[in-house]
């Protein structure tokens, strides 16, 4: 099979989705991997890296995509690389379908198979292609907010820790999953006053047993979420329903009970968010201000940090990619995993949760 690495062309992305030792692996198993010149500079590989190990380096996305049978990117395709996807083909990324039906209506109407890191589960139920970039972008969302709660930056002028008598900020977390229990650890760790909410008993049980005392955990109901609101300086927005669109936790009438000069981060905004007031940003402008309250909604914030995220990334997708390439396609449709990150194929739209979002037709094949 022929693997191609076309460079990411979201803005400020700087992540890459194989790394040399990656293309080696490939080459070891009898593939060949095309990768855009340029594609890993934004997370310090030089293309000569690539050469060593073995890679084709082409000048244009044109040649990537028209050369490869399995296309592996980081990011959902861009409206410019629409046209460039081929019936038949293969692509493995992040798409986060139920956030755009833009996105979905042209991959449907392609032909081409796409395979979501954000869905695949591996035997145990677990989402390991999604775990790295959450963990990341947990532990980002603490550091974000601790910037813009800075007065320059039009936030509280709170110090997260505070210091000998002036109390810390409060932060308060929405979803006790992998991005939500990451946030709350780094928040926990500059001495904030800190509380994550979650619906499942049995997560918030585990998290009692394993945050510091400074971290709160709460039951999540609508009387919860708004008391919180009331108290939070930061808010950080990390609910996950995997492949389906987030439920709008916070109303933008809520935003009246929040502190002038509060932020929130809202992590679930690849997924649509979980603020009615969210809307993507970019990390060039990434914030904007509704009733007094400093949003940040950046699609990608991993890529702020594409060395780490990269390197993160890549060891969690390599063992995939390479399932997928020894296979035929006739295997993988019916492997469990791979059946479960496939959201598109031949023309149809395979997850539910996809389907449900844009009120479309669910393929069972």
């Amino acid at each position: 099979m022929i693997v191609g690495v076309p460079t990411e062309v979201k803005k400020d992305e700087y992540r890459v989705a194989m790394l040399p030792v990656g293309v080696e692996e490939l080459i070891a198993d009898g593939h060949r991997v095309v990768v855009q010149t340029g594609a890993g500079l934004g997370s310090g590989l030089a293309d000569h890296d690539y050469l060593k190990a073995g890679a084709e380096i082409v000048a244009t996305a044109d040649d990537v995509f028209a050369a490869a049978d399995l296309i592996v990117k980081v990011k959902e395709p861009q409206p410019e690389e629409y046209l460039r996807i081929r019936k038949g083909q293969w692509l493995f990324t992040y798409f986060h379908f139920a956030a755009s039906r833009e996105l979905t209506e042209a991959m449907v109407r392609s032909g081409a198979t796409c395979l979501a890191y954000e869905t695949l589960r591996d035997p145990s139920g677990r989402l390991p292609l999604l775990t790295p970039m959450s963990e990341v972008a947990g532990r980002m969302s603490v550091q974000q907010g601790a910037k813009y709660l800075e007065r320059p930056q039009l936030g509280r002028g709170i110090l997260l820790g505070g210091v000998p008598g002036v109390p810390p900020a409060h932060i308060t977390v929405l979803g006790g999953g992998v991005v939500g229990a990451n946030a709350a650890k780094i928040a926990a760790g500059f001495r904030a006053d800190v509380a994550i909410l979650d619906v499942n008993l049995d997560r918030l049980r585990y998290l009692d047993d394993t945050m510091p005392p400074n971290v709160n955990v709460l039951y999540s109901d609508r009387h919860t979420v708004l008391e919180q609101l009331a108290r939070a300086d930061l808010v950080i927005g990390s609910v996950l329903i995997p492949g389906a669109k987030a439920p709008q936790l916070v109303r933008k009438e809520d935003l009246r009970l929040m502190k002038s000069g509060s932020v929130v981060i809202d992590v679930a905004i690849d997924q649509g968010g979980c603020i009615e007031t969210s809307r993507p940003t970019t990390h060039s402008e990434p914030t904007f201000v509704v009733d007094e309250v400093v949003h940040y909604c950046v699609t990608n914030m991993p890529g702020a940090v594409g060395r780490t995220s990269t390197f993160a990334l890549c060891n969690a997708t390599l063992p995939w990619v390479r399932r997928i390439a020894d296979a035929d396609q006739a295997t993988l449709v019916q492997d469990a995993s791979i059946r479960s990150a496939m959201n598109i194929h031949d023309h149809g739209v395979t997850n539910e949760a996809v389907a449900r979002a844009f009120d479309m037709e669910c393929s069972s094949e």
